[in-house]
């Protein structure tokens, strides 16, 4: 802040102090972006790890920072709302012109509410839903992308590829640009000669900024094609000999999934956050603005565009709050808005035998996943406070289930109700549902995806612990997931045993162990008396991952972990990648 700044009103001065301090955040969080370009090169994975977790954390700590100097300024701004209102005016006028002017307001909220202890929404004092531009998504010129046109060469569309390859060559240190070239165009000339013989783009708009992410990068684009939008994204793999790209991306689902909830977010420079989420927005017309924000790293913004997209839904729908499908919770009340596909989860106020854990805990696994690589197999949850709601937007069963079981965290306030803590998250259907009235080959696939999310989530260190079929669920896309957090922990922090011979009859037909049990021993053998597959599914999973049911497998993984292996889960189809025709 300019040492004027603090010779103007009290309103100016925090106002200033809020945009210089959201510009530290944004400085520092381009700092440790850019950070991955040399990241990926050396293959310096732990490094990529450590700048995820620090970006992550470096949006509460600046604004706990900000908070605790606006407080120490002269004046109690928590008693003087019109000073609050003020603040907001004379900030909103200093951010006015920037590119980012979206991430910049909710900066400021998130400020404001620490300082002023919001509950609900508070119109004076932060920017609300009615003041932040709803995204207008149109196809228009890009200005954070180059594009590439083809010539009518025989190699027109290598030479393209070439053209834009070396435009990423600073970046991207390629070990053979001239055959990646060649195997892109090779993919795409394939992709579009399906419909009606072979065709070139009229051009190719890609953004200049890399996508980093985990073991991976991508470059991220569209063909304009005939008047159609087609989407294109190419996916390198640093190896020892050096960078060289693994995949061609077409199809709006493949993409879909590349950007799912379900995966740590991006390592992007994002200099128009706006104009890069619109881009986006053409590629994957169905994906929430909130979902698209959230995967570039903005998850606060992201929070904040969910609360935005909830308000709207409510204002234009009538339909009632009401108690999720599926089998009803030991730990969480979960409830949903049909018109709205979110589920709403509030920590009961006690837990159903036989569960031990505390509330305390959940929020820390909770707060696990939110640090952890999701691998495509974790839901990302996003976490709030101090909610209120119409009352009459409620089910008589959910008001009774709240009054009940939620008591601690639920307050009735005249016509409002007020919930002190909740998460989101996407809904999904519960895989036991799923199983019951799902087509017969769709059940099959589910079940069989059910065994690879087991597996990829131990790749990442990750033991769901309840490995019952409802505390999974099915994406649109047809991938199973995990989403109760209950009972989850690393899968370093395990002891996988195999169950000791009975010593005797009485033992085998004994309720409880005839040996030592420790709080952290699992026995993989045992999965089979909980995994209630439908009896046409059981054989299905046992010839699929039968290793899964020995300790051996487990224990496998966690020597590699252990060892410092980190093992890369891809988020696109083995057969899209190159090495299936022979590259890579």
């Amino acid at each position: 802040m300019n040492s004027e700044d603090y010779l103007k009103a009290p309103e100016s001065q925090g106002a200033a102090l809020i945009e210089q301090a959201y510009d530290d955040y944004q400085a520092q969080f381009l700092e440790i972006t850019k950070r991955s370009a040399d990241r990926f090169n050396r293959r310096d994975w732990q490094g990529i790890d450590r700048d995820a977790l620090e970006r992550l954390d470096l949006y509460s700590r600046i604004v706990d920072r900000t908070a605790d100097t606006l407080r120490s300024l002269p004046g109690d701004r928590r008693e003087d709302l019109s000073a609050g209102a003020a603040m907001k005016s004379a900030y909103a006028g200093r951010i006015r012109m920037r590119n980012d002017v979206e991430l910049a307001e909710t900066f400021f909220n998130s400020v404001v509410r620490r300082i002023y202890g919001i509950v609900g929404v508070a119109p004076r004092l932060e920017f609300i839903a009615a003041e932040f531009k709803i995204p207008r998504i149109e196809v228009r010129e890009c200005p954070v992308c180059d594009v590439y046109t083809p010539n009518s060469a025989p190699d027109g569309l290598a030479a393209l590829f070439r053209e834009m390859l070396a435009a990423c060559g600073a970046e991207l240190h390629l070990s053979d640009p001239e055959a990646d070239a060649r195997r892109i165009a090779r993919r795409v000339e394939a992709h579009l000669g399906q419909a009606d013989g072979p065709r070139l783009p009229e051009g190719v708009e890609m953004i200049r900024s890399v996508f980093y992410r985990d073991k991976a990068a991508y470059i991220v684009g569209r063909m304009r094609v005939r008047g159609r939008l087609l989407p294109l994204v190419i996916a390198f793999l640093s190896t020892p000999e050096g960078v060289a790209a693994d995949a061609v991306l077409h199809e709006e689902s493949d993409i879909s999934i590349l950007f799912s909830f379900t995966r740590a977010y991006f390592h992007v420079v994002a200099d128009k956050p706006a104009e890069l989420i619109n881009f986006l927005k053409t590629l994957m017309p169905l994906k929430r603005v909130s979902e698209l924000y959230t995967s570039i790293g903005f998850h606060k913004h992201g929070k904040a565009e969910l609360f935005r997209e909830l308000t709207r839904s409510l204002e234009t729908s009538s339909d009632p709050f009401e108690i999720a499908r599926g089998e009803k919770g030991m730990v969480m009340l979960v409830f949903t808005l049909p018109s709205f596909d979110v589920v709403f989860k509030i920590i009961k106020d006690r837990f159903e035998f036989p569960k031990h854990t505390s509330a305390r805990e959940v929020q820390r696994r909770y707060k696990l996943v939110f640090r952890h690589d999701r691998a495509g197999r974790l839901v990302d949850a996003q976490e709030f406070q101090d909610l209120t709601f119409d009352i009459s937007r409620f089910s008589a069963p959910l008001l009774t289930a709240l009054r009940e079981t939620a008591a601690d965290t639920v307050v009735f306030e005249k016509d409002r109700l007020r919930i002190r803590h909740l998460y989101t998250e996407r809904r999904l259907m519960p895989l036991d549902l799923f199983l019951r009235e799902a087509p017969a080959g769709d059940a099959r696939e589910a079940v069989i995806d059910y065994g690879r999310s087991i597996r990829e989530l131990a790749a990442t260190n990750i033991f769901p612990g309840d490995l019952f079929l409802k505390n999974f669920g099915v994406t649109s896309h047809g991938r199973v997931v995990f989403y109760d957090y209950d009972e989850l922990c690393l899968l370093t922090d395990c002891t996988f045993r195999k169950m000791p011979p009975a010593r005797e009859y009485d033992d085998e037909m004994s309720l409880e162990p005839w040996f030592h049990v420790d709080d952290r021993d699992i026995f993989p053998e045992e999965f089979r008396t909980f995994l209630r597959f439908p009896d046409h599914l059981k054989t299905v999973f046992e010839t699929a991952h039968a290793d899964l049911f020995d300790a051996a497998f487990w224990r496998g993984i966690q020597e590699r972990l252990k060892s410092g292996a980190v093992m890369h889960i891809f988020p696109y189809r083995e057969g899209l990648r190159f090495r299936e025709e022979g590259g890579l």
